[in-house]
């Protein structure tokens, strides 16, 4: 696992001699979390993200640890001389696949994305839509250990943004550190470790946010394990928060954008996990369903979806 990402006392002016964008920032991004960043427009939260994927570099302070990264930019370059296909296995090669896997994780995840119609199609034919596509494609190619998104649910349909928020959980559920900008406020509402806000050049986590309970449409699933085992390490990460009213039968509370994930990690354990039942609550309805059969097929629904 990499070191947590640091930025001590960071700062960032427009140009060489330029008013300060950033000053004064301290962030620490471990492993596994999911961080998100809020602010008014021009405040300097792409700045951050900017300098968070190392595509910038700070004009004091200093930025430690190297996780491998990938970067979804609120603006991506479209007119490339490359088709979609090619300019994804291009960057799968760069970092670190080999041609053939790279293509595999290419079509792979434009099929997630329901792109895969337009890989062979020169960047510069895409819709706006399609090309955001690419650029999240590209991000997720070879999973990476810190995950920066910049606007990056703008643009795309409702199965496309419900897709990313899918693969967010996946990738922090293995490991991997997020940190996002989105202008919705209820994207990955509940989900987030923690919220910070840009004002004035600084960097504030959110009043409260450690002792908050999570808010948004929140997902309760209740399951029943093998005699003496623990709950899968992926799922622990998931789950916000779990209870084991009665012994071998654990009520685990996850983000509603999270629970495929979870159920996946119960479901593929070895030996399986029972899921006794599903619900989903938001501000004012409560949805269940009873999934002895429900909930398997709809983990065979998403996985068809890939």
């Amino acid at each position: 696992m990499h070191r947590d990402l640091r930025l001590d006392n960071v700062g960032r002016r427009y140009g060489l001699r330029g008013p300060w964008v950033l000053r004064g920032v301290h962030l620490t991004v471990p492993p596994a979390t999911l961080i998100r960043i809020e602010g008014t427009n021009g405040t300097g939260k792409s700045t951050l993200l900017r300098l968070l994927a190392r595509i910038d570099a700070p004009s004091e302070g200093r930025i430690s640890g190297a996780p491998r990264t990938a970067y979804v930019p609120e603006r991506f370059p479209t007119a490339l001389p490359f088709t979609a296909l090619g300019y994804l296995t291009h960057l799968g090669t760069v970092h670190g696949l080999s041609r053939p896997a790279a293509t595999r994780a290419a079509l792979e995840w434009l099929d997630r994305f329901g792109a895969a119609p337009y890989a062979r199609t020169p960047m510069a034919q895409l819709s706006k839509g399609s090309s955001q596509k690419v650029a999240v494609t590209q991000a997720l190619l070879a999973e990476p250990e810190l995950l920066v998104l910049d606007e990056a649910w703008t643009g795309l349909d409702a199965d496309a943004r419900a897709e990313l928020e899918r693969a967010v959980a996946e990738r922090t559920a293995a490991g991997t550190a997020v940190v996002f900008v989105d202008h919705d406020p209820r994207r990955l509402a509940g989900a987030p470790d923690a919220t910070y806000t840009v004002h004035d050049g600084s960097l504030n986590l959110r009043t409260g946010e450690e002792s908050s309970p999570p808010t948004g449409p929140q997902a309760t699933v209740v399951v029943q394990g093998p005699t003496g085992a623990s709950l899968p390490a992926e799922a622990i990460r998931t789950a916000t928060a779990t209870n084991e009213p009665t012994p071998g039968t654990h009520h685990l509370t996850v983000p509603a954008s999270h629970s495929d994930v979870l159920l996946r990690a119960l479901l593929t354990a070895h030996p399986p996990w029972h899921v006794v039942s599903v619900s989903q609550e938001t501000e004012t309805t409560t949805a269940s369903t009873a999934p002895d059969p429900a909930a398997p097929s709809d983990i065979s629904e998403a996985e068809s979806r890939r």
